[in-house]
């Protein structure tokens, strides 16, 4: 297969993730929360390896009819913002106002910080916290903590999206992506365990999903603090 056709299937496979984010708008709508994050969790997955697979085919070169960034940040605003968002106000986690002042400051700072043309880091992970809402809401089903924990927790977040603060992204940042990488993939399995057995409270997976979450969380923090060692 030539690698412009490969570079292009790369394209397509992105793109399935606006087919996931629907289906997942779908279970949301009908109050489903398993089954939406279960949705999630698959274009999770998908945006965790297409950007490999994008860079391994060199799609700007080889695929330059289609925009693989713009792509992809429509469906990341989809999939780790907007459905996440929705999801908050829509469940019972968030009573009465509580549920505006959230979705309104999630959507709001998230669009700017998509616009964000320094959200990148020289060692390729994230000048801010990168928008990860998907992830937190997750957590947030599974925990069910108090609404004003819930409310600290996405203030926090949101004006953290513009300090600068590192995170690490589990592909790209090369710093402990020994580690990073395969906390990415556990936590991917613990959230999607979670779903599966429709966050039940006893369920084993919410500790690996509090664990590879406080990680993921702090490691490009860690890495600030911490001094690379030098060859």
């Amino acid at each position: 297969m030539q690698r412009q056709s490969r570079a292009l299937l790369v394209h397509l496979f992105t793109a399935t993730g606006a087919v996931f984010a629907m289906l997942a708008l779908l279970a949301a709508a009908r109050e489903d929360w398993a089954l939406m994050f279960l949705w999630l969790v698959v274009a999770f997955f998908v945006d965790g390896i297409d950007g490999p697979l994008a860079r391994r085919y060199d799609v700007k070169t080889n695929a330059p009819r289609f925009d693989g960034v713009l792509l992809d940040l429509i469906i990341d605003y989809l999939t780790y913002v907007f459905i996440p968002a929705f999801a908050l106000f829509h469940s019972d986690l968030l009573p009465g106002w509580t549920g505006w002042i959230a979705i309104i400051i999630i959507t709001f700072a998230s669009a700017l910080y998509f616009a964000d043309s320094r959200m990148k880091t020289a060692d390729n992970s994230f000048s801010g916290f990168p928008g990860c809402w998907n992830m937190l809401v997750l957590v947030l089903f599974a925990l069910q903590p108090n609404f004003w924990v819930i409310l600290t927790l996405v203030s926090v977040l949101a004006i953290a999206m513009f300090l600068p603060m590192k995170f690490i992204h589990p592909v790209r940042t090369e710093r402990w992506r020994a580690v990073s990488l395969p906390m990415a993939l556990a936590w991917t399995f613990f959230a999607g365990w979670a779903a599966w057995v429709e966050f039940h409270p006893q369920s084993w997976a919410h500790w690996g999903l509090v664990a590879t979450s406080l990680y993921l969380l702090f490691a490009g923090i860690a890495q600030q603090l911490i001094p690379a060692r030098t060859r």
